[in-house]
């Protein structure tokens, strides 16, 4: 779950690299949840890491806005009884005021939950829930997108639905490969921004996010401000770095939680002379799905592939 203020954002992700998924095929859309598998076939108990279920648990509480796309993915959500108060996808959603930023052992444990989903252990959650004999799962921010398909493939596991939980991974891998396999061969390739924040702070090609740029074939301008890696992937560039690059592409992931815009990007100082300005490639995408893990990755790559075809080879 990556909080959508740049400088915890930055902080939250704190590594990433590049993978690939493969295969082909047509497969349905990522954005509409998977129906479930067959939990009364599922076999209990099942053991993940060090986290054994006796039995298949009907009570999870998800407090990570991704965990709670992938479970409602692989069918789990009639299992899902409350989720935290970022968690707005899928719409129906049993959303709450429990906090995943700062959650409280006391209220998750008031839920009465048989499995409660992290993506980050903060004020010793995990401890605290243990001692209360609450299972819990960890989903921490992924650094690949083979991360991602082991957390929905645990997940199903855990949650009696590893059948569905498969289903929904070999439908993202053949969707990526198919994206993949329409990028286009050019010569020189083409450049972009990503942009968290206003504040201009953006993620390299080592991150996730830069990792799923790099399967679209595009060129980072932000990699050399990184190199050393200091700033584990997440640099806050200067303007005038950005104008010297002059990027192809200028994509935004603070649309809903800064106002930021196409408009705005051309107003701001020495910006309207920009590649990306001046074509009309400032991308606005959705903060969420540019911010998750989860099954809606494809889409991601599907929007960032789709924007930049349009571009003559």
């Amino acid at each position: 779950m990556f909080r959508r203020t740049p400088v915890v954002f930055a902080a939250s992700l704190a590594a990433a690299a590049l993978a690939l998924g493969a295969c082909a095929e047509k497969t349905p859309d990522t954005d509409t949840p998977a129906a479930g598998g067959s939990p009364s076939a599922a076999t209990f108990p099942v053991t993940v890491g060090e986290l054994t279920l006796e039995r298949r648990p009907e009570k999870i509480v998800s407090l990570s806005a991704t965990a709670t796309e992938m479970l409602f993915a692989i069918g789990a959500g009639p299992q899902v009884t409350a989720v935290d108060d970022q968690s707005n996808f899928p719409a129906d959603a049993p959303k709450t005021d429990l906090s995943g930023y700062q959650p409280n052992a006391e209220a998750v444990a008031a839920k009465d939950p048989d499995l409660v989903v992290l993506s980050d252990d903060r004020n010793k959650i995990v401890e605290q829930l243990t001692t209360l004999k609450i299972p819990v799962y960890l989903t921490p921010a992924a650094q690949t997108l083979d991360d991602s398909y082991r957390q929905i493939t645990e997940l199903g596991t855990l949650t009696g639905n590893a059948t569905a939980a498969a289903d929904v991974v070999r439908r993202m891998t053949d969707d990526i490969a198919k994206i993949v396999a329409e990028v286009p061969q050019r010569a020189e390739a083409l450049t972009y921004f990503h942009e968290l924040g206003p504040e201009l702070y953006t993620a390299t090609s080592k991150t996730f996010i830069g990792s799923i740029y790099s399967l679209a074939g595009l060129e980072n301008i932000a990699d050399a401000s990184d190199a050393d890696g200091k700033n584990g992937g997440y640099p806050q560039l200067s303007q005038e770095v950005i104008v010297k690059a002059n990027p192809d592409f200028v994509f935004l992931s603070d649309v809903k939680c800064c106002q930021q815009s196409a408009a705005t990007v051309k107003a701001r100082s020495g910006w309207s002379a920009l590649t990306a300005v001046r074509n009309d490639q400032v991308v606005e995408l959705d903060d969420d799905v540019a911010s998750r893990w989860g099954p809606r990755v494809v889409d991601l790559l599907r929007t960032i592939v789709d924007a930049t075809a349009k571009v003559s080879q």
